[in-house]
């Protein structure tokens, strides 16, 4: 029987310092990435099948690989709310999958999955400073810019950014600024400090010239 054969995007994903964290942070912060990619599924229109593999380890899937930049910056920004000391290396790789991907992204054995996963490794354990690395190459540079600037994301700062985050929506200081109690004029300087009038640029011209 004939399958298709479609280009995804994968996030794998390793938390910073698990070991520091202990064991009541790890579940909260996995607690807030399931809850990340549940709200990206209803951003694309597609489950991301989020799954939990070697303990402090995660993985999601993409069918827009565009999006694979906003993707990981909405992960950092959804550990970031609980406290500066939560993130998470990400690797991030795009390829060619054949049919359905399933929902337990351990038994995937396609090369984007192995790929995503090497990129993870070259993050964790040979870059210094770097947690996010990406081997789409139209994507590459501003990642490596994203995720300087995001790492210092407080956790004001990544709670306002994350209602900022769904492609879908236009921007609307005065509906963020209800939502979290705060006044238009703080959440303004929030979204300043955190540069994230640069960020979402970078992210649409992204996404506008990248085809789905």
């Amino acid at each position: 029987m004939y399958q298709n054969t479609r280009k995804i995007a994968v996030i794998t994903g390793d938390l910073v310092n698990s070991t520091e964290l202990g064991h009541i942070k790890v579940e909260q912060a996995f607690a807030r990435l399931e809850a990340c990619a549940n709200m990206q599924a209803d951003w694309y229109g597609a489950p991301l099948h989020f799954t939990r593999h070697r303990g402090d380890g995660w993985q999601v899937v993409l069918t827009r690989p565009k999006m694979a930049l906003r993707s990981a910056l909405a992960f950092r920004a959804t550990l970031r709310t609980k406290g500066s000391e939560f993130d998470s290396y990400m690797g991030i790789a795009e390829g060619d999958v054949v049919g359905d991907v399933g929902p337990d992204l351990n038994a995937e054995t396609a090369n984007v999955f192995t790929d995503s996963g090497r990129n993870l490794t070259s993050v964790r354990d040979i870059l210094s400073w770097q947690k996010i690395k990406c081997s789409v190459d139209a994507i590459q540079a501003a990642s490596i810019l994203a995720d300087d600037i995001t790492q210092g994301w407080t956790p004001t700062q990544a709670e306002t950014v994350l209602q900022l985050m769904d492609p879908n929506k236009k921007h609307n200081k005065t509906e963020v600024s209800k939502t979290l109690g705060k006044s238009r004029q703080a959440v303004t300087k929030t979204l300043s400090s955190a540069s994230f009038g640069a960020i979402h640029l970078v992210l649409i011209l992204i996404e506008d010239q990248l085809n789905d």
